[in-house]
């Protein structure tokens, strides 16, 4: 049986708030990283992780930053999946904001010459906080680049198939590419990491836009 149409009018306007919460997610995602990047002591953007943004005294603002876009995302999935989209889209956008999520809970060890006073090298041993965070970190940025690739074969018309393979291929790219900086501590590190992050962020955020609309 249809709901009533004041009540099918009540849960069309929560999914769209949904979905524009995820689109907020992402897009605000990147936006706090890059201005705090840029504006932190001892920080050196084209060098170092984002992740590193999360240790040090003002590290509470990364963290935030990965467990609120996480949840927003997460919630712009669920959204995602009322809207009679593809569940298995919804499902992997769900999956990518929890592993934000977990990036956050298990912050990365100090290494690299940050935070200021922290070894320049890679520590030999690293602790299970670290390992969980590369766990997570891994789901993140490979499970994104999937996303998009599903996307480019559920997802009606032209443009949107084509934006999303271009996305999904691009993200896989920059992702293998900042796998090989991270593993030789190249001086680019930070540089190919944000690439990778600023394509699939965006694509995401303008994927929930285009739902909400």
């Amino acid at each position: 049986m249809p709901l009533p149409r004041r009540t099918a009018s009540r849960t069309a306007r929560a999914v769209t708030a949904v979905l524009w919460l995820g689109a907020a997610g992402a897009w605000l995602f990147v936006v706090t990283f890059l201005v705090d990047g840029v504006t932190r002591p001892g920080y050196r953007p084209v060098r170092h992780a984002v992740s590193a943004l999360a240790l040090g005294p003002r590290g509470w603002l990364q963290t935030t930053n990965f467990i609120l876009c996480g949840a927003a995302v997460t919630a712009g999935a669920v959204g995602f999946a009322a809207t009679g989209g593809s569940v298995l889209l919804a499902v992997l956008i769900g999956v990518f904001g929890v592993a934000l999520v977990a990036s956050g809970v298990f912050p990365m060890d100090a290494m690299r010459g940050y935070p200021p006073g922290a070894p320049e090298g890679t520590p030999e041993e690293t602790s299970w906080r670290h390992r969980r965070h590369d766990e997570a970190g891994a789901v993140v940025f490979f499970s994104l680049p999937v996303t998009a690739v599903v996307a480019a074969f559920v997802l009606d018309g032209v443009v949107w198939p084509t934006y999303s393979a271009l996305t999904g291929a691009v993200m896989l790219v920059a992702t293998l590419a900042f796998g090989q900086a991270w593993e030789n501590d190249h001086p680019r590190t930070g540089l190919v990491q944000r690439a990778a992050i600023v394509v699939g962020w965006l694509w995401l955020g303008l994927l929930f836009a285009h739902a909400a609309r």
